[in-house]
């Protein structure tokens, strides 16, 4: 076990810049979680962390020691992929035997491992069979398998569940933080799927345009997005953002006016609140608008609202009815609103959540 520092990490190619001056202390067995949209860097992270791609600028540390130069065979650590890279040839046994043959690993070790990895992953009734004779789901638990069997330092995940249809994605991730709880190892998991990331992290890695946005738990990020960006990916739905202005401590939009609100800061701003911090209000409101669309998901309903170009979304009980066009109003606290500068989109100060 062990955990693990990027100093100021950059990759570059050229004049482009795929990671920006990553920083990052990750405790010994913290489950670290990067999440951003395609193309922020955080594939690239990892990829430099296992030794796949070289550092540009910076240090990684894996313990005690600075394994820029190392190949990847040296840095103790395991990898598993969205594509799984399983040997079809191979029975699931041999699959995940694999990685203790190469590294030389005593062969009369090799059964006890294998049978325990099997039991953890719940393969014991599929080990005679070939990749090509199981599941999605079965063959990135053979993935699973193969990185547990090796005991290492450090566990990388890049977007393991990507292949997997929606009911498999819930069992499997169950699984992985099942897994890491028992195994206890540091682990660092690559995701575009902000529920995957509330779910499985001790913290999340926000990144966009290879910097990071935020680093908090999963509630330091929902409750307090440190910018615009972070409020609009976590979260489903996201955060609604409308641009007003706000004066003597009110904040006004076209059919929205909220009084209460911290009076340090005039001028234009962008309004922050969840779906699930308003209330729908038969009469009055601080928001008043013809109802945009109406969405039953289940356990509730979602009213939207066009603020300008703001879709506004509010959840309503599962029951409420009301037709397309009709108006309603809403009505929201200002101690659940957040604010954030119109032009750099960071968090204000001033005591809103």
């Amino acid at each position: 076990m062990a955990e693990m520092h990027l100093k100021n990490v950059n990759k570059r190619w050229g004049s482009f810049v795929g990671v920006d001056d990553f920083d990052l202390h990750i405790a010994d067995e913290e489950f670290i979680v990067l999440l951003g949209p395609s193309g922020c860097g955080k594939s690239t992270t990892m990829r430099m962390i296992a030794g796949l791609e070289d550092v540009t600028e910076g240090e990684i540390w894996i313990g005690d020691r600075v394994v820029n130069k190392l190949e990847p065979k040296d840095r103790d650590i395991a990898m598993v992929f969205q594509s799984y890279g399983l040997y079809p040839q191979l029975s699931v046994y041999e699959n995940i035997r694999f990685p203790l043959k190469v590294r030389k690993v005593p062969k009369e070790e090799h059964h006890d491992r294998v049978m325990r990895a099997a039991e953890m992953v719940e393969l014991t009734d599929l080990l005679e069979r070939r990749p090509a004779a199981l599941s999605g789901g079965q063959r990135q638990r053979v993935a699973l398998g193969r990185a547990i069997v090796r005991k290492p330092t450090v566990f990388l995940m890049d977007e393991p569940l990507s292949n997997l249809d929606a009911k498999l994605r819930v069992s499997t991730r169950a699984q992985i933080k099942n897994l890491q709880h028992k195994l206890r190892t540091t682990t660092i998991y690559v995701t575009h799927d902000q529920i995957e990331a509330m779910t499985l992290a001790d913290r999340v890695v926000v990144m966009n345009k290879g910097k990071i946005q935020q680093v908090g738990t999963p509630t330091d990020i929902y409750d307090y997005p440190a910018n615009t960006f972070v409020a609009s990916f976590i979260g489903s739905p996201a955060m609604n953002l409308v641009p007003g202005t706000l004066r003597g401590g009110v904040f006004e939009a076209p059919g929205i006016r909220i009084a209460g609100l911290p009076s340090d800061h005039s001028g234009p701003v962008t309004l922050g609140f969840r779906a699930e911090d308003v209330t729908l209000a038969a009469e009055g409101g601080d928001l008043r608008a013809p109802v945009y669309s109406v969405e039953l998901l289940g356990e509730a309903s979602m009213i939207s609202y066009r603020i300008d170009d703001a879709l506004v979304s509010i959840k309503a009980p599962k029951d409420f009815r009301i037709e397309i066009g009709e108006e309603v109003g809403a009505t929201i606290p200002a101690a659940i609103c957040h604010l954030f500068d119109a032009q750099t989109g960071e968090r204000l100060d001033g005591g809103v959540r």
